[in-house]
């Protein structure tokens, strides 16, 4: 199905992935609205994880935790379920990624917690509308993301790397994209670095760790915001048992507006 025939509903759009008729990207789908990453502990690891997303909102900024067993996330998008709703899943056993699937319903337990966090796809719109280009949706790409050698605050079991997403911008609307992406604290915020990548140890911008690459023009620099795929490099470093994420760029597609999101 191609991305210009799809609803615009997240609702409907979310049907469609439980469907299975989507399962690619989310980036530009359902502008507006929020998207979440997503990360699924079994009880015993989620106080844990609970409270290194408390120390680090800029990768893993809460948007719903649900209780344990639970698959609809309610608060954000009532009658979905988390196990259905995302186009890839990943699975991570004592630190390796063990499978790639397109719903997680044979691995569903009832001790297990989910968490919603903030995704910087949300807001994209916001940048666009503010004029602000967007290199990997105008080329139907993944965004690029890098581990990078900035490390998290540790919580209990979990440690690591913060994981970034990198957008190339214009020199002369960099301030704009950090005005526009200050309003949403809660889906990463302003960026965390600004120019030179290997200040934050990426080497190579033309081999990003997940997603796409996409090339740095003249006149423009790249930025780089934190990313909820920091939980993934978490899951190598950290070797839970089990966790469960989205592949990077399959997003969870809430009910929430940006706007909602926003602070002024």
């Amino acid at each position: 199905m191609a991305i210009n025939a799809l609803p615009s509903s997240s609702s409907e759009l979310r049907a469609l992935i439980r469907q299975g008729k989507w399962t690619g990207p989310t980036v530009a789908l359902a502008p507006g609205r929020v998207q979440a990453n997503l990360v699924v502990l079994p009880k015993e690891q989620a106080f844990d994880f609970l409270l290194f997303c408390q120390r680090n909102p800029k990768p893993c900024p809460l948007v719903e935790v649900l209780d344990p067993g639970n698959p609809e996330a309610s608060q954000t998008a009532p009658r979905s379920d988390v196990r259905t709703d995302l186009p890839r899943y990943r699975i991570y056993r004592d630190g390796r990624m063990s499978a790639e699937v397109e719903d997680i319903r044979e691995e569903w337990r009832p001790d297990l917690v989910t968490f919603l966090l903030g995704c910087s796809f949300s807001f994209e719109a916001a940048l666009q509308h503010a004029g602000v280009p967007l290199r990997h949706v105008e080329e139907g790409k993944n965004v690029s993301m890098y581990i990078t050698a900035i490390q998290t605050t540790p919580a209990g079991q979990f440690s690591g790397p913060m994981v970034v997403s990198m957008r190339p911008i214009p020199r002369d609307k960099v301030v704009r994209a950090v005005q526009v992406t200050s309003r949403f604290p809660s889906v990463h915020g302003a960026p965390v670095h600004i120019g030179n990548p290997q200040d934050i140890g990426i080497r190579d911008l033309s081999r990003p760790d997940f997603g796409d690459a996409v090339e740095v023009r003249d006149g423009e620099v790249p930025v780089f915001w934190a990313c909820g795929v920091t939980p993934q490099a978490l899951a190598v470093k950290s070797r839970p048992p089990l966790m469960i994420t989205h592949a990077p760029g399959h997003m969870f597609i809430t009910d929430l507006r940006d706007e909602d999101l926003a602070v002024l």
